[in-house]
């Protein structure tokens, strides 16, 4: 045998292990991200029906930038649906999710410290967690190799 043909077959493997690799290559960022995207999406339709609700869990006589506690309850509302369905849509492996999971990220970071008034720990906690989503969308959303 040549050394041509011995080392072919093991060359393929490398460089299927090299792909496996690649396509596995910050899997468990990509899954944190979905978890936390649901996670936030359900945190945001609670605490929006709470908001929406006048619940006497926020901070009374605060001022906001615009609006009312209603108005940033609907905010939180909307954006908590969003963001549930991208992460859905993140663990189907799709990309226009990664896309919507980045952009429901950083609409509800925004969100979050203008909503610091109401309740300012919570909103500093989901900022650092947007923040941790969106890093891992875009370093590792679109890292899935083609089967």
């Amino acid at each position: 045998m040549s050394t041509e043909s011995s080392a072919g077959p093991a060359g393929a493997r490398t460089e299927r292990r090299a792909r496996e690799y690649e396509s596995e290559h910050g899997q468990g960022w990509t899954t944190f991200a979905g978890i936390m995207l649901a996670v936030l999406g359900v945190l945001n339709v609670i605490y929006g029906f709470g908001a929406i609700d006048s619940a006497n869990v926020y901070v009374g006589d605060t001022k906001y930038v615009f609006g009312d506690l209603n108005l940033w309850g609907w905010f939180l509302v909307l954006v908590g649906v969003v963001q549930f369905v991208a992460a859905f849509s993140i663990w189907n492996g799709t990309s226009w999710g990664r896309w919507v999971g980045i952009l429901s990220a950083g609409v509800n970071a925004i969100l979050q410290l203008l909503f610091m008034p109401a309740f300012p720990l919570l909103a500093l906690c989901l900022f650092a967690v947007d923040v941790l989503v969106i890093y891992a969308l875009v370093q590792y959303g679109g890292h899935r190799a083609a089967v």
